[in-house]
Formats: C-alpha cells, sequence, structure tokens
C-alpha cells in the first residue's frame, strides 16, 4: 500500500535500526520502544492483521520471533520476553499492517502486557466450546 507506513519502512524506503531481513521479513528496533530492545517483524508486503496473512507467512513470521527472542535475550540480557500480535482496534492495534512485537523485559521494567484474570464459568465454557465447534 503506497501510504502504508509499515510497508516502507519494510520495504527499506525510510532507514531503519535493522536487526534482520529476508525475503519476506524486516526486523527493526521501534523508534517507540517500550523496553530496551523492543522491535517488530514486519512482512514485506502488506497484510492488515492476521486474518489476512497467509498461513505460510504467519508461521514463518513465529518462527522468526522465536529466533529473535532467543538472540536478543542472549544479546540483551533480558529477563523475560513478550511476543504480542494485537488484531483490530479493540485489540489494541494502531498500525494496520500485520506486525509482531519484540518485547525485552526486564525486572521492575514497569512496561505492562498484564491483565487480571477473571474466572470462566461452567456455562460460558460450554458456549464458547459448542460456537467454536460449530466453525468449520
Amino acid at each position: 500500500m503506497d501510504d502504508c507506513i509499515f510497508c516502507k519502512l519494510a520495504n527499506g524506503v525510510f532507514p531503519t535500526a535493522t536487526l534482520y531481513e529476508d525475503d519476506d521479513f524486516r526486523v527493526i528496533l521501534d523508534a517507540g520502544p517500550a523496553t530496551r530492545g523492543h522491535a517488530l517483524i514486519l512482512p514485506k508486503a502488506h497484510y492488515t492483521d492476521i486474518y489476512e496473512i497467509p498461513d505460510e507467512l504467519i508461521a514463518k513470521a513465529f518462527m522468526l520471533a522465536k529466533k529473535m527472542a532467543v538472540k536478543m535475550t542472549a544479546a540483551l540480557g533480558c529477563d523475560g520476553f513478550n511476543i504480542v500480535q494485537n488484531n483490530r482496534p479493540a485489540a489494541g492495534q494502531t498500525v494496520f499492517h500485520f506486525h509482531i512485537h519484540l518485547i525485552p523485559r526486564y525486572e521492575n521494567d514497569k512496561a505492562g502486557v498484564n491483565w487480571k484474570p477473571g474466572r470462566l464459568s461452567d456455562e460460558a465454557k460450554a458456549e464458547i466450546l459448542a460456537a467454536v465447534a460449530a466453525i468449520d
């Protein structure tokens, strides 16, 4: 897409701090990092979200996420790692080009990505299981 900033970053139109690149993806340091080393996996082709990206490419994206998390953990000495992928505004997506956040975590970094656990009722469990099973 001509007006997509992540398409431009992924394809080298704008300079980036590139950690990794292949034919399908570019991994760059996030310009607005949550923590030291926060990076983004960007496909070079435009896909709005997880609902659009082809299965073979999403598989490759998450294998790349694991590879980068291992490498970055060793390089940065972080204490943990979040791999975050948001879809649609209700889930926090603000840039509508599929991407994966690689967020190194450090003890007491206060970066967030937490929620308060609720309770799964028997009624909700039965309803969800039936609804998902009905979709083919």
